[in-house]
Order: C-alpha cells, then structure tokens, then sequence
C-alpha cells in the first residue's frame, strides 16, 4: 500500500527535526568540553605568572552559557573571579587593576619575546603591533560602575 503525501511528509519532517536535536546536543556538548578546556587554561594562569586567567574564564563563561547554566553561575559567583566575570558579562567592563595587569603583562612578555626569541624586524613589529592593538582595546573598555 502506497504512503500518502501527508504521511511522506510527516516521515519527513520528523527525520529533520531528529537531526536538528542530534546537532543541537552535539554542539551543547562541545560548547561544554571547550568551557572545560578553558577553565584549565584559565587555572593554569591562576598558577603561572606569564599566563593570563581572566580571559579563559570569560570564555569559560560563555561556553557554559551555551551548554551549561549550572556551570556558568558557578563561574559568575566565584569569589575571587566572579566580580570581574559578571562586570565584563554585564557592562563589558575592565576593572582600573585589571587594565593595569593586562597592560603590563603584555609589555613584559613582548620584552621576553624580543630579549628570547631575537626575531626579525618583520616579526618583531608585527608582534609588537598585535600587543598594542590588544593592549589598547583593553585600555579602552570602560571601568565597572560600583
């Protein structure tokens, strides 16, 4: 006995909506692994000087926003990271301490690299132009409001 249109396209419609919830589990899931991923690099950089933490846990927290509600309230309360989480969550935000740090930091591992590496002039002002454009678009993020 032949399908009917109707039923054809049922079939159809509920073999779509299968796959769009397997994609949609499948991207919660590496949404999930890649917040967990960034939290080790982010506890890594808590325990060594020359690695930020910050911002591994601002991409923490919006992987877990995408997979994980549970863990990215987690994030957003800790307290020793959660206030500067939630200000660059909620106002996109840099607290005047954390300016400073990234800034210096950045200055201090591009006087690494040149006093290490002794790269190329090419190298070193292409490096030297990407530590500038990242120290600058964080000096420009504005303070939190209290």
């Amino acid at each position: 006995m032949p399908r009917s249109a109707a039923c054809t396209i049922t079939w159809s419609w509920n073999s779509h909506e299968q796959g769009r919830a397997r994609h949609v589990a499948l991207m919660r899931w590496l949404w999930f692994c890649l917040g967990w991923v960034m939290v080790a690099l982010g506890v890594i950089g808590a325990l060594l000087p020359v690695m930020p933490t910050t911002i591994f846990l601002i991409l923490a927290v919006g992987c877990f926003a995408r997979s994980s509600p549970r863990f990215e309230r987690r994030l957003l309360e800790h307290p020793r990271y959660g206030p500067s989480l939630r200000a660059w969550c909620e106002q996109g935000a840099v607290s005047r301490k954390g300016k400073a740090f990234a800034a210096g930091g950045m200055a201090f591992g591009f006087a690494m690299f040149c006093w290490g590496a002794r790269p190329s002039w090419p190298l070193l002002l292409g490096v030297g132009l990407f530590f500038a454009a990242s120290a600058a678009y964080v000096l420009s993020r504005p303070t939190p409001l209290p």
